[in-house]
Formats: C-alpha cells, sequence, structure tokens
C-alpha cells in the first residue's frame, strides 16, 4: 500500500478540505482521532485501493459527532443532526489501526 499525504494547519482546515471533496449532497463524513492526528484516508485510485492520501493534522478530537460551520469555519459537539445546511463528522479513536500506523509511521 502507498500513501500520499496532505498536511493541514488546522483541524477546521482538515474538515473545510473535507467538505469540499465530499459527493454531493453527502452530510456525515467519518474522520479519525489517532495518536496523536486527525485525519482521513482517501483512496486516490478507487478501483484497486492501492495509493491512499492521508489528509491530517496535529491534534486530537473526542469521539462523537461534530456540527460544523464551513463558512464560520467551526465545529462543535452536538448529539442530533438538525441542520440541512451544515456538514456532520463522526469522529472515531480506534484502539488500533493498522493502516494508519503504516502511514504516521512514514511522516516520521
Amino acid at each position: 500500500m502507498k500513501f500520499e499525504f496532505e498536511e493541514f494547519e488546522t483541524i477546521e482546515d482538515v474538515l473545510v478540505y473535507l467538505v469540499s471533496v465530499a459527493p454531493y449532497m453527502k452530510q456525515i463524513l467519518p474522520i479519525s482521532s489517532y495518536k496523536g492526528y486527525v485525519f482521513s484516508m482517501v483512496p486516490i485510485t478507487p478501483l484497486s485501493g492501492e495509493t491512499l492520501l492521508m489528509i491530517y493534522t496535529k491534534g486530537k478530537m473526542d469521539q462523537g459527532m461534530y456540527e460544523f460551520d464551513i463558512s464560520a469555519k467551526k465545529h462543535k459537539l452536538v448529539s442530533v443532526m438538525e441542520r440541512a445546511d451544515k456538514n456532520y463528522f463522526i469522529v472515531i479513536s480506534p484502539r488500533r489501526d493498522t493502516i494508519a500506523d503504516a502511514a504516521i509511521s512514514q511522516l516520521s
């Protein structure tokens, strides 16, 4: 498996990027908080899945659902999806993630 990387300054910058590349009308997007990084893995080669793009920043987010307002560049932890004009992220914090471990090892 091959990795490419795109690093951002802030968590909000990562969220803006993910919202901008998400398929139209996709309101809920997954994101990971793992080993001091907040990231999403996006396949660059969708058919083979051989190359993944890791969009990341250093940081931590608690698990849960976050509402993101792209115009204000703000996110907040919420318990329900309430607004159709907002994007939502489900943050997961796996105990172990071998694909992320492989990508993170290439960052150092």
